[in-house]
């Protein structure tokens, strides 16, 4: 019987599954911690530029909508030639990105670097789900994968712990220049991290067979594009204009709203974790359901608590439930792609959710104009939330199959 930290598979020793998990958790929350920064800054960032707060949101949707053409290319050269150098180049170009945003001089500059981050955050995802998810033992796939997807929310309670610290004492500008710590992680994947075996037992030989083995899977490409639209709409719906929710609804300074976003992010790791390991009992597509419906149940909780206290449970239990699906997420599309394809297939899919949900924060900016931030953020979240369930319900699931058999 295997020990607890002895893998399944021969070919993958601990050391290097290990180093695999670390180099694409920290990869994902360094990501997340770029894309946050403007979350956090996003009223200050547009009176610097004279803009609204709608403005500065379709930099966020912007960002968004350039992630499925970052997804695409990494994800082909992930096929194609293997999963660490383009991981590698990868990290170094959304770092390069980062740091010249903090230098833009004026919102249309800004606006093309967040399109061109964008590019970079959507090509780290796929890259990093498929190299980890590929080494990991089976028995750990849900526990894996609920920390994996985790370094989502890691990275947004690092932004905001540097935003309590670094914005009130210097602003905006200097939160960006730490976006160049992800080069630094490119270091660590070039002399820890080593090649997926997987990859190099099922890779397609030629481009063109890459092209037609993408091509033979599309009707598992629409399903996964419609699973991760909703999913993306149930994620961004309730975390991108959260912090300007508790800024213009309960009128919170900087500290403030950061400290209670934080909290909210303690109880999305939380989240993860727990329900990526039940999905191991449960099954994936059961323990997704079961944390949506959780979240839906504390919507009200959340949107509009009478008092502070209730505020600050309320965001706690959504994200915790929100990213409790989540946490499921990498390992339910990863079981679900066949091998060959698994580099594009799923980080492609999930990108391109993103392209399509992606005007949820401008959408909801937009109709707290109209009513309030309290009543437009939570009509969002209950619909996207029950009509993810259905989408996930309706789905199928290959729980614990081995892959590169």
């Amino acid at each position: 019987m295997p020990g607890p930290f002895e893998d399944d598979d021969p070919t993958t020793s601990a050391r290097d599954w290990r180093a695999a998990v670390f180099a694409a958790f920290l990869g994902w929350t360094l990501d997340a911690f770029d894309f946050f920064l403007v979350v956090f800054c996003l009223t200050a960032i547009a009176r610097e530029f004279g803009r609204t707060d709608s403005d500065l949101a379709l930099s966020l949707t912007i960002t968004l909508s350039f992630r499925p053409i970052g997804a695409f290319v990494f994800g082909l050269l992930a096929d194609r030639y293997g999963r660490r150098l383009p991981l590698m180049l990868d990290l170094a170009f959304y770092s390069l990105c980062e740091v010249a945003s903090g230098l833009a001089p004026d919102y249309r500059t800004f606006m093309l670097l967040r399109a061109l981050f964008g590019v970079g955050m959507g090509g780290e995802w796929g890259l990093g789900a498929s190299l980890a998810m590929e080494k990991v033992p089976v028995r750990y796939r849900g526990l894996v994968s609920g920390l994996l997807q985790e370094g989502y929310a890691a990275g947004y309670l690092l932004a905001a712990v540097a935003y309590f610290v670094v914005f009130p004492r210097w602003g905006w500008r200097p939160l960006f220049l730490l976006g160049g710590l992800p080069a630094l992680l490119a270091l660590y994947v070039r002399t820890q991290v080593e090649e997926s075996e997987v990859w190099r037992r099922t890779r397609h030989p030629t481009w063109g067979a890459l092209g037609r083995g993408i091509a033979s899977h599309w009707r598992l490409f629409l399903y996964l594009t419609l699973l991760m639209t909703m999913m993306n709409l149930v994620s961004h719906g309730t975390q991108d204009m959260y912090p300007t929710f508790l800024e213009r609804q309960w009128g919170f300074g900087p500290r403030a709203r950061a400290a209670i976003t934080a909290f909210s992010m303690v109880g999305a790791i939380a989240g993860g974790v727990c329900f990526g390991s039940l999905s191991e009992r449960v099954g994936r597509r059961r323990a997704i359901v079961l944390a949506l419906f959780g979240a839906l149940a504390v919507v009200p909780l959340w949107a509009f608590a009478p008092r502070t206290a209730l505020l600050v449970a309320g965001a706690f239990l959504v994200q915790s439930m929100v990213q409790g699906a989540w946490g499921v997420i990498p390992v339910h599309i990863t079981e679900l792609t066949p091998d060959g394809v698994r580099g594009f297939l799923p980080g492609f899919a999930y990108q391109c959710g993103v392209l399509l949900a992606g005007s949820v924060a401008y959408l909801e900016a937009v109709l707290a104009q109209r009513t309030s931030y309290a009543v437009a953020m939570a009509s969002v979240a209950a619909l996207v939330l029950l009509v993810a369930t259905v989408v996930v319900a309706t789905g199928r699931e290959r729980h614990g199959i081995r892959f590169g058999g």
